[in-house]
């Protein structure tokens, strides 16, 4: 069991699924500050869905333990899962059904009843997510966006202390997705913890303060968003006036990853100063042109972390 955190809002140790001998998690140690807007961050297939299933009770961990919102878990779980909301997968409706009753019928499972307010809750949830226009329309005439917000909707009803959210911007088209990362920093402004997962690097930076990176059902690092960034080493891009030279001499200092693009040398500092760099060249009767420091992406701190490549936008 583990013993909680009180300043986490997730908490796992050593947790692990596995299927069929595969594991799917693989003993990830997941530390979620209270008051975050944590990404969860891996391509599909990474295990960020089975991990999040087992977060809600869903599955059962092969092995390893977790926590939310201080309580362990699943020993706690009828008195912590109401503070937690969590769209998940592919979330299921009456497909007979508006969009505003079916929002009903699950907020009529709520544990504490509160039918008085529920006209207010269900208008201001839907509104929230963009479909107050479509609060009658049946779930059958929804669009994959719409499905997505109605999920989203869902776990809005009620204060949550813990948001988790499985690739909410699923099916969405661009202005949707806008919406929707406004809406997820909105949530953690307002003192929402927010754990969202996703295959997108665009959509985590954007809307983070933290970050973990799934790779093949491992937690490969976690932390804050800029420690990612800074992870990754930092870029040199020259013009020069003999870029074959230039690249032989900045591989010489210690560049690593030199390369020719045209007139441009681009390669990895690897602690070097770029005003060294640009001493050196003109030292050598190398004619400088530009010179601009790149600081790595999101996208790069990945790649540093797999050696594999990665979604960007979708």
């Amino acid at each position: 069991m583990v013993l909680p955190t009180p300043a986490l809002a997730i908490e796992t140790r050593g947790l692990s699924k596995l299927f069929g001998g595969v594991p799917a998690v693989d003993g990830i140690d997941l530390a979620v500050p209270v008051g975050a807007t944590y990404g969860f961050l891996g391509p599909n297939g990474s295990g960020k869905t089975t991990t999040i299933r087992v977060l809600l009770g869903l599955l059962s961990p092969t092995a390893g333990s977790w926590a939310l919102l201080g309580e362990a878990m699943p020993e706690r779980g009828m008195a912590t899962l109401p503070r937690v909301g969590a769209l998940v997968e592919g979330p299921a409706f009456y497909p007979w059904l508006s969009g505003h009753d079916n929002l009903a019928r699950i907020d009529a499972m709520g544990p504490d009843g509160q039918s008085s307010t529920r006209e207010a809750r269900i208008g201001e949830a839907l509104a929230r997510v963009g479909l107050g226009a479509a609060a009658k329309k049946k779930y059958k005439a929804y669009s994959l966006g719409m499905r997505q917000r109605l999920g989203l909707a869902s776990a809005l009803l009620r204060p949550r202390q813990l948001l988790v959210l499985d690739e909410p911007t699923n099916g969405m088209d661009p202005q949707g997705t806008r919406e929707i990362r406004h809406l997820i920093r909105q949530l953690g402004e307002e003192g929402s913890t927010v754990f969202v997962s996703s295959h997108l690097l665009s959509e985590i930076e954007q809307v983070c303060s933290h970050v973990g990176v799934m790779h093949r059902g491992k937690l490969l690092m976690q932390g804050m968003l800029e420690e990612l960034r800074a992870s990754a080493v930092p870029k040199l891009r020259v013009e020069v006036d003999d870029p074959a030279r230039a690249g032989e001499l900045l591989a010489r200092l210690g560049m690593a990853d030199v390369a020719r693009e045209g007139n441009q040398v681009v390669g990895s500092l690897n602690g070097l100063a770029p005003e060294d760099c640009c001493r050196h060249l003109v030292e050598a009767g190398i004619g400088v042109r530009m010179l601009i420091r790149e600081q790595r992406s999101l996208e790069d701190a990945f790649v540093a972390l797999t050696g594999e490549g990665f979604n960007v936008a979708g």
